[in-house]
C-alpha cells in the first residue's frame, strides 16, 4: 500500500514537471526572442542613421536615402508621408526610449538610452530648438518651414506624435528605467529649469516647441466649413492648392470681406476628398499637444473633426471610407475595418482612454484670426468633450460593425466584408493588412473571445504567405487585385502583442517569433530592412518605411518583455496608432485619475477581464480551438508551401539556419508552435453549412410594363413586378429556442445579383404576388398574419402625434419601423431625376405609377387635400377560450406611391368609451356604434366585455372592440409598448358573458394597440377606422425575414 502511494506520487511529480515544460516559453526563450527583437530594430536603425540621415527614410537594397518626388505630385504613397525633416528619426525616439527600459543588460538600456538623447540633439542641431531667436534656427530650417506639401493624417500622427512621445519620456511623464530628471535639472538663463544629458545638451522641452511648430503648420487644412480637415497641406505656404480656401489666393479674409473667400474653380487644383481615418484620428496628438502646451486650437480642431464625421454617419451606424472635407457628403459607398476607416473607430475607444479622469478643455472656443473665422464651425457642445460620449461612439460603432459586416460561422469562420455605409450591404469580401489591427482594439475594449476569433484568421494567412499581403479575397481565396505587398506594418504584431498581454496565451508568443522569424528571414538586407513587394515570391522592395522601426519592431519588444515598465504602467496612457505611447500627466489632468467620479454613472462599470486559466497541464487554449482548421480551410493554408527555409540572408542572425515546416501538415499554426501544445486527442468541429438557394420567377411575354423593376426606397427596395425577378436567400439567422417562440428566418440577401444589406426590407404588393405566383407554391407562400395587424384611422384637427401612430405623409424615417405601414419615398426619388423625359425620369415615372396599380389603389378623385390625417398603428389580437374571431373586414388602403391616403375607411361611427370597469355602456352603444375604444386597465378583460350590453349582430353594430395600453402599471404609458414586438396579446380566459350572466353567443373579437394617452386622445379625434392585415412570405415553411408584403 505504501509502495503504491509513492507510485502515484511519483506519476503526479511526473505530471506536474511535464505540466510547467509545455505551460509556455521559458524565460531564456523569451528572452532570446526579445533579443532578435532589438537586432532587428538596430539593424535598421543604425543603417538609417549610417546611410539615409538627415533624410526621411532609407532605401534598403541600394543604402541611400529616399526623399519626397516634387516632380511627381501624384507620388503621394512617398509624398504624403515624407516631409523632409528626417522622419525616420522622428518616429523611432519613442522605440529607442522604449529599448531604454528593456530587462536585459544595464548596457543595453544605456545603448539605447545614448540613441535616444542623440537623436533628440540631433534633430535639435538641425531643426532648431523651437524658440523664436537664434537658437530656434536649425542647419536645415527654423523649425519645420518646409516647402513640403504632406498629408495632415500622416504628418500628425508620424511627425507630431513622434515628437509628443518622445518629449514625453524626456520630462519623465512616461517611464525610462534608471532615468530620473529631477536628479539632473539645472538652471536656464531664461530663469527656467533643463534637464541636462551632457555637457553640451540640456533638454528644456525642445521636442514640444517643436511639435506645437509642427502642429501649427498644419492648422490651415482645417479651414473648411464642415471642420473636416483638407487632406494635405502645405508646410510652409498652407492650403493654396484648394480652390476654395483663402490660401489659395495668396490673401487673407477678413471681417471687412463678409467673412467669405473667392471661390472661382481654378484647374489642377488639389481634390478635396479625405478619409474617416484620416480626418478622426487626430485626436489623440493634437489632444496631448493642447493639454501640454495650453494651445486649445489644436485639441478643438482635432474633436470638431472627429464629430463632424461622426455626425454625418448614415442610419446604418456605419461611416464611410471617403468624404469631401467642404461639403461633407460621402464620395463612396464603401465601409470596413480595414484602410480609410480603421483607425477611426480605434480612436473613439483610445480618446476616451486617455481622457477618462481628466477635465474638459478650460476653453470651449478660440479665435482663428481673420485668415480662418470664415470657415470654422459652431462651437463644440458640451458632450463633445465628455470622454463617456466616445466610448458610446466606439460601442455604437461595434454595434454597426457586427451587425452589417459580421460574418458568422456559416460562412466558413467568422470574419467581416466590406460593406454599403448607406445599407449595409456586401460590397466585396476582402481583408486588408491595415484591418489587422482590429483584434487589438477589441482586446482594450474587453471583447477577448471576439478578438482571438479575429486574431486567428490573420494568424492563418500569415501562415501561408509568410506575411499579409495589402488585401486577401475570402472569396476567391487569393491575392485581391494585385495588391501583394507587405510593407512592414505593425497592426498583426500590435494585436498579438495585446492579446498575449489580456490572455497570458502561450500561443501569442509563438505566433510572435513567427513573425520575428520571417521578418528576418525575408526582410534583413545589408543596409537594413526592405518591405516586401510580393509576398508570394518573397521579392524585395527598396524602402524601409518609418513605421518598420517606429512600431513593429516596437511591439515585438514589449511582446517578448513581459517586465517592460509600459506593461504594467498603471495610468490612462494609450498607444497611438503610430504606436507612440501618449498620455495626458498627472499634474495636467485636473483631478485624480485614480478615482472616478461618483457622479459618473458609467465610469467603472464594465472592466476587462483577468487572463483566464488554460487547459489541463496547461496547454493552450487557443491551439485546442475546435475552429482552429475552419479558419486554415478558409485561408486556403494548405496551398502554403511545405518548406518554408526561403533564401535567408547570411547576416541575419539565426533565422538564416531554421528549416520552417509546419508540425501538423497545415492543420496547426503558427509554424512556430511547439508539438507539446497541440492536443494530443484534439479535434476539429463541423463546418456549419450555410443554406441558400435562389428563385427565379417566370417571364411573361405579354406584360405591358417592363417586369422585374427595383427601385431603392426608404428602407429597401420595391418590387414594380415578380416577373423575370431573382431572389437569393440565405438562412443565416441564429436558431432560438422554441420557448421564444422564434425560429430559424431566411433572408432576402440579393435581388438580380444586387446585394442587399442584412437590414434592408423588400416590399412587394399583394396583388402582385397573387398575379404570378399560385396560391399554394410552396417555395414562394402568401401567408395571413393571424396575431398582428395594422390599424388605420382617419384623425381630424391632430394637434399631437403620437410616437405610435404615424402619418401616411410624416416625413421619411431613416429605418422603416417594421410595426407600420412602410413609408416610400418615391416622391423625392422623381424630385431627384434629372430634368426632362431621361430614360431614368420615365423609369421612376412608371414606377410611380406600377405601384399604384399593383395595390389597386386609385388616387382619390378630389384634388384637395383632405381635411383628415390618415394615421396607421400596429394591433395585436386577442387570445383565450373567450376571445372572438376577427370577421372578414374589407381592407383599408395604404398610402398612395406619393403618400397620400388611399380610398375610404370602411368603419364610421367610433366610439371611446374610458375602462368601461364600473357599469354597462349604455344599451344602445353597442347597436349604433361599430367600433369601441376602451382603456386597458382597471378591471380583467372579461369584465369590459361582460359591461358591453348584448345586440344583435348586424353591418351598422358593434364590430370590434380596440383597447388602448397605458402600460403595466400606474396608469402611465409604457414607451416601450410602441414596439409592435412588445405588444401582449390580451388574454380571455373564459367564455363571454353579458353583466347579466347570458351567454354571448357572437364573442366579441378584441384587439390591443399601444402608445397609451396619445393613441387615445387621437381615437376621440377619429372619424373613419379600418383594418389592415398583414401578410408573410414562407418558402419551404421558413418565414422570409425581411419581405414585405403592402
Amino acid at each position: 500500500m505504501r509502495f503504491a502511494w509513492k507510485l502515484l506520487l511519483a506519476e503526479l511529480l511526473l505530471i506536474f514537471q511535464l505540466a510547467k515544460l509545455v505551460s509556455c516559453m521559458s524565460n531564456a526563450q523569451i528572452t532570446a526572442l526579445r533579443e532578435e527583437a532589438d537586432d532587428l530594430f538596430y539593424h535598421g536603425f543604425n543603417n538609417y542613421m549610417k546611410h539615409a540621415f538627415p533624410e526621411d527614410e532609407l532605401r534598403p537594397l541600394n543604402c541611400s536615402p529616399l526623399t519626397r518626388d516634387p516632380d511627381s505630385p501624384d507620388h503621394v504613397e512617398v509624398n504624403d508621408p515624407l516631409g523632409n525633416y528626417s522622419l525616420t528619426l522622428v518616429d523611432s525616439l519613442s522605440t529607442l526610449a522604449v529599448l531604454a527600459s528593456s530587462s536585459g543588460p544595464k548596457k543595453n538600456r544605456k545603448q539605447a538610452l545614448t540613441h535616444f538623447q542623440d537623436g533628440v540633439a540631433a534633430l535639435v542641431e538641425l531643426y532648431g530648438d523651437g524658440t523664436e531667436g537664434e537658437l530656434g534656427l536649425g542647419k536645415r530650417a527654423r523649425g519645420f518651414d518646409l516647402d513640403s506639401k504632406v498629408s495632415v493624417f500622416e504628418t500628425v500622427i508620424r511627425g507630431v506624435g513622434g515628437l509628443l512621445s518622445a518629449h514625453l519620456f524626456a520630462n519623465g511623464d512616461l517611464p525610462i528605467t534608471g532615468y530620473d530628471p529631477l536628479n539632473s535639472l539645472v538652471d536656464l538663463p531664461s530663469g527656467d529649469q533643463g534637464i541636462r544629458w551632457s555637457r553640451k545638451f540640456v533638454y528644456d522641452g525642445q521636442l514640444l516647441r517643436l511639435a506645437h511648430d509642427l502642429a501649427s503648420r498644419l492648422l490651415p487644412a482645417f479651414s473648411t466649413s464642415t471642420g473636416i480637415p483638407y487632406p494635405r497641406v502645405n508646410l510652409r505656404y498652407g492650403v493654396p492648392f484648394y480652390t476654395n480656401s483663402c490660401g489659395f489666393w495668396g490673401e487673407e479674409c477678413s471681417p471687412s470681406d463678409n467673412m467669405t473667400c473667392p471661390t472661382q474653380p481654378v484647374p489642377n487644383t488639389e481634390g478635396t476628398e479625405t478619409c474617416s481615418a484620416g480626418a478622426g484620428t487626430l485626436l489623440l496628438e493634437l489632444i496631448v499637444l493642447s493639454r501640454l502646451t495650453g494651445d486649445t486650437v489644436f485639441e478643438l480642431s482635432a474633436k470638431r473633426a472627429f464629430w463632424s464625421i461622426w455626425e454625418r454617419r448614415a442610419h446604418t451606424g456605419l461611416v464611410g471610407s471617403n468624404i469631401n472635407a467642404e461639403n461633407g457628403l460621402w464620395t463612396n459607398p464603401y465601409t470596413g475595418l480595414g484602410a480609410g476607416v480603421d483607425s477611426f473607430y480605434e480612436y473613439a475607444l483610445k480618446a476616451y482612454i486617455l481622457l477618462a479622469g481628466a477635465e474638459r478643455p478650460w476653453q470651449d472656443s478660440y479665435d482663428p484670426g481673420p485668415t480662418f473665422a470664415a470657415f470654422f464651425p459652431p462651437p463644440l457642445q458640451e458632450q463633445h468633450h465628455d470622454p463617456e460620449s466616445f466610448l458610446k461612439v466606439w460601442k455604437d460603432s461595434h454595434d454597426a460593425i457586427n451587425r452589417h459586416l459580421r460574418r458568422g460561422k456559416s460562412y466558413g469562420y467568422p470574419h467581416f466584408v466590406q460593406g454599403d455605409v448607406f445599407t449595409g450591404a456586401a460590397r466585396a469580401i476582402w481583408m486588408d493588412a491595415l484591418s489587422a489591427f482590429y483584434p487589438g482594439l477589441l482586446i482594450l475594449a474587453g471583447e477577448v473571445d471576439e478578438a482571438v476569433e479575429n486574431h486567428v484568421l490573420f494568424t492563418a494567412l500569415w501562415s501561408r504567405y509568410s506575411a499579409l499581403p495589402e488585401r486577401w479575397s475570402m472569396a476567391s481565396g487569393d491575392i485581391e487585385h494585385g495588391l501583394t505587398w507587405w510593407l512592414g506594418r505593425p497592426e498583426f504584431i500590435e494585436s498579438t502583442y495585446h492579446l498575449y498581454r489580456a490572455t497570458k496565451d502561450p500561443w501569442f508568443l509563438h505566433v510572435g517569433e513567427m513573425t520575428l522569424m520571417d521578418m528576418k528571414r525575408l526582410c534583413w538586407v545589408p543596409c537594413g530592412l526592405s518591405g516586401l513587394q510580393d509576398v508570394r515570391t518573397g521579392e524585395r522592395n527598396n524602402r524601409m518605411e518609418s513605421f518598420f522601426l517606429g512600431e513593429t519592431a516596437k511591439y515585438l519588444h514589449l511582446l517578448f518583455d513581459p517586465e517592460h515598465p509600459l506593461n504594467s504602467l498603471d495610468e490612462p496612457f494609450v498607444y497611438s496608432t503610430e504606436g507612440h505611447p501618449l498620455i495626458i500627466p498627472k499634474h495636467l489632468r485636473g483631478r485624480s485619475a485614480q478615482f472616478a467620479r461618483m457622479d459618473e454613472p458609467n465610469l467603472g462599470r464594465e472592466t476587462c477581464p483577468v487572463p483566464e486559466p488554460q487547459l489541463a497541464f496547461s496547454l493552450s487554449k487557443t491551439a485546442a480551438r475546435s475552429d482552429l482548421f475552419h479558419a486554415a480551410h478558409l485561408v486556403r493554408l494548405e496551398l502554403g508551401p511545405k518548406n518554408m527555409s526561403g533564401d535567408a540572408v547570411a547576416t541575419a542572425p539565426t533565422a538564416a539556419s531554421v528549416g520552417m515546416i509546419s508540425p501538423s501538415n497545415y492543420t496547426f499554426y503558427p509554424w512556430t508552435l511547439p508539438t507539446e501544445l497541440i492536443p494530443y486527442n484534439g479535434s476539429s468541429g463541423k463546418l456549419e453549412a450555410r443554406p441558400t438557394f435562389d428563385i427565379t420567377f417566370p417571364s411573361l411575354s405579354n406584360l405591358v410594363f417592363p417586369s422585374g423593376i427595383l427601385s431603392r426606397v426608404t428602407g429597401g427596395i420595391l418590387v414594380g413586378g415578380l416577373a423575370g425577378l431573382r431572389l437569393g436567400l440565405i438562412r443565416d439567422a441564429p436558431s432560438y429556442d422554441e420557448e421564444t417562440g422564434q425560429r430559424d428566418t431566411y433572408r432576402v440577401h440579393a435581388m438580380n445579383h444586387m446585394p442587399l444589406g442584412r437590414e434592408e426590407k423588400v416590399f412587394i404588393a399583394k396583388d402582385t404576388i397573387s398575379s404570378i405566383v399560385k396560391a399554394n407554391d410552396p417555395l414562394f407562400s402568401r401567408v395571413q398574419d393571424h396575431i398582428m395587424l395594422d390599424i388605420a384611422i382617419d384623425v381630424t384637427e391632430a394637434q399631437t402625434t403620437p410616437l405610435a401612430i404615424r402619418e401616411s405623409r410624416s416625413r421619411n424615417e431613416d429605418i422603416l419601423n417594421p410595426g407600420l405601414i412602410p413609408e416610400i419615398a418615391l416622391p423625392q426619388l422623381l424630385s431627384d431625376a434629372s430634368e426632362g423625359d431621361s430614360p431614368v425620369r420615365n423609369a421612376l415615372r412608371y414606377l410611380a405609377q406600377h405601384m399604384s396599380s399593383a395595390i389597386k389603389e386609385q388616387p382619390t378623385s378630389s384634388p384637395k387635400t383632405p381635411t383628415f390625417q390618415r394615421k396607421y398603428t400596429a394591433a395585436i389580437t386577442a387570445q383565450g377560450p373567450g376571445a372572438g374571431p376577427l370577421p372578414n373586414f374589407p381592407e383599408a388602403r395604404g398610402p398612395d406611391a406619393a403618400g397620400n391616403p388611399q380610398g375610404t375607411l370602411p368603419f364610421r361611427k367610433i366610439y371611446v368609451g374610458g375602462t368601461n370597469c364600473r357599469s354597462m355602456l349604455p344599451l344602445h352603444i353597442p347597436r349604433d356604434y361599430q367600433i369601441i375604444v376602451l382603456q386597458r386597465g382597471g378591471c380583467s378583460f372579461n369584465e369590459k366585455l361582460a359591461n358591453i350590453p348584448a345586440f344583435a349582430p348586424a353591418e351598422g353594430s358593434l364590430q370590434l372592440v380596440v383597447l388602448v395600453s397605458y402600460g403595466f402599471e400606474g396608469g402611465t404609458d409604457n414607451a416601450e409598448l410602441r414596439d409592435q414586438n412588445r405588444l401582449i396579446r390580451p388574454l380571455v380566459d373564459g367564455a363571454e358573458y353579458t353583466r347579466s350572466g347570458v351567454p354571448r353567443r357572437n364573442p366579441v373579437p378584441m384587439v390591443m394597440v399601444g402608445g397609451g394617452q396619445e393613441t387615445y386622445e387621437s381615437f376621440k379625434r377619429a372619424v373613419a377606422f379600418g383594418i389592415k392585415r398583414r401578410y408573410t412570405i414562407e418558402t419551404q415553411g421558413v418565414p422570409v425575414s425581411n419581405i414585405v408584403v403592402l
